[in-house]
């Protein structure tokens, strides 16, 4: 028989999975919209794309991205807390980051009965830096196409 615990922690890794690839998939998103304007004026003004225009907008994409993990890795932070599975925020932003990550580091402050969602979320965190790691390249291949 499966443990009642056990199917709480599937339950709560699952919605965090989900609403983290929804915040994900907005952010890309936005991110996007703003590198097809980007484009349209690009080509309007002829401004070559190994400018300092485009290094700058290649900075902000980065820096885009790292607000997207962010908001993510804060989010499992913040979960960590109201599940009382660790002690203070310190503590819990850099546990999720490092687990999110898959840096990996110990699991000894986590409380025992939550430590299934930190590993899920050292699985989503790797699909999640994945996907924007596909998302820039794709980007950057648009914009330096041109």
């Amino acid at each position: 028989m499966i443990h009642p615990s056990i199917l709480a922690e599937f339950a709560i890794s699952t919605g965090m999975v989900v609403y983290t690839v929804v915040v994900h998939a907005l952010g890309l998103l936005a991110l996007s919209r703003v590198l097809r304007l980007e484009l349209r004026e690009e080509r309007a003004l002829e401004i070559d794309p190994y400018s300092l225009r485009a290094l700058a907008f290649t900075v902000a994409l980065v820096l885009g991205l790292f607000v997207i993990h962010g908001v993510e890795i804060w989010s499992y932070a913040f979960l960590y807390l109201a599940l009382d599975a660790l002690p203070h925020l310190r503590e819990a932003v850099y546990f999720s980051t490092i687990t999110y990550g898959t840096v990996g580091y110990s699991d000894a402050l986590m409380a025992e009965q939550w430590r299934l969602v930190s590993a899920i979320e050292g699985i989503n965190g790797v699909i999640l830096l994945g996907w924007s790691t596909a998302f820039f390249v794709t980007m950057m291949t648009r914009l330096l196409r041109r």
